[in-house]
């Protein structure tokens, strides 16, 4: 069935979007040093609102010792839901939607941005980056914990008057830590085969679809993000993936969405070669749950393609150098979108250093 980008979409639970654009969650580093929103924050967002159908926002640690980075965003704490509240407002403008992603950034830490405080993983192995601290090896309390704690991050979004909560499970952070065979090595429950490192997603998701579904809130969206593979040894295969989108595509999951940089990458699998992996894995679905495709969106041709093999489109970079972007696509008036930055236009666009990474085409 052709897709059109500009067609409105009602998920299960009811929350319809205007259109099928969404504006890729990207770290931005612009919150206070305790998680809580800057208004330089809020305005980037509330800049880049309005033509999307909806914005995801950067990672939101759901525990203190969950914290990635600094200017990190929050939401383990009932004093960020005023801030949070104020960021949800900033995106709902014109119809836009706000989705919350959530996540807990597990091994990929330090001990610097935790205060002194030793990074949790599933297992005591070093991540493969240069100066990696040993994690400290989560008890099954502590997995117990963080699992609550996700639950509660929803419950906080929910309160703020977000649209939805997105789980972050990919970009090696510690949904992903738990899937991967290189930073699990457990032998309980929680560890072992590849059944048993989707344990703590399947039960993470369930506990969170349980929340919302549990609550008053209506019109309230669950995703869940991934990434296809790894390239550590032993990691994350393809193969793997698609296991994992077999379980979540039956799920209670309002979407799927995967983390790529060009949504025409293939796998580095030699068994998949034959397409892209957003292709295999749109397959895979086979339509028991909408997907999210992304990967260097810049024309309204690069959109078209990707809805080939995808239900909806996230833009990144393309949104950061032009905030109305989607706008402009939407207009049909493409020949005016800004492609590039002076040193200039950093301070009239809310962008600051966090974002810079995501600049680099």
């Amino acid at each position: 069935m052709l897709k059109n980008f500009t067609d409105s979409v009602t998920f299960k639970r009811g929350l319809t979007l205007k259109n099928r654009l969404f504006m890729a969650p990207m770290t931005t580093k612009m919150s206070f040093y305790d998680g809580v929103i800057t208004t330089d924050e809020a305005n980037y967002y509330g800049l880049r609102s309005g033509g999307v159908g909806a914005v995801i926002t950067a990672a939101a640690n759901v525990q203190e010792d969950g914290k990635g980075w600094e200017g990190e965003l929050g939401v383990y704490d009932d004093r960020q839901i005023p801030g949070l509240s104020k960021l949800a407002s900033s995106i709902k403008k014109n119809g836009t939607k706000a989705i919350l992603q959530i996540f807990h950034a597990g091994r990929m830490t330090n001990s610097q941005i935790l205060r002194g405080t030793q990074p949790i993983s599933a297992s005591s192995i070093a991540a493969e980056r240069p100066d990696a601290e040993m994690p400290r090896e989560m008890t099954e309390s502590d997995i117990l914990h963080l699992i609550d704690s996700f639950k509660q991050a929803t419950i906080r979004a929910i309160k703020a008057g977000f649209d939805g909560v997105e789980i972050h499970g990919a970009n090696t952070y510690i949904i992903q830590q738990f899937f991967s065979p290189h930073s699990n090595r457990r032998k309980d429950e929680w560890g072992g085969t590849l059944e048993k490192r989707y344990h703590f997603i399947d039960t993470i998701v369930d506990e969170i679809i349980d929340t919302v579904d549990q609550s008053d809130v209506e019109n309230f969206i669950i995703g869940y993000r991934f990434s296809p593979e790894e390239f550590e040894n032993p990691g994350i295969k393809f193969e793997d993936t698609l296991f994992l989108i077999d379980k979540l595509s039956n799920k209670g999951l309002d979407y799927l969405h995967i983390s790529l940089n060009d949504y025409n990458r293939k796998s580095v699998s030699p068994s998949y070669q034959d397409k892209s992996m957003l292709e295999y894995v749109y397959q895979k679905i086979n339509n028991r749950v909408p997907l999210i495709g992304i990967g260097d969106v810049r024309t309204s041709k690069d959109v078209q393609n990707v809805l080939e093999n995808a239900d909806f489109v996230a833009v990144g970079r393309s949104m950061i150098i032009d905030p109305h972007w989607a706008q402009k696509i939407l207009d049909n008036k493409e020949p005016l979108i800004r492609t590039s930055l002076s040193m200039y236009d950093r301070e009239e666009l809310f962008i600051q250093d966090g974002l810079t990474e995501f600049l680099e085409f």
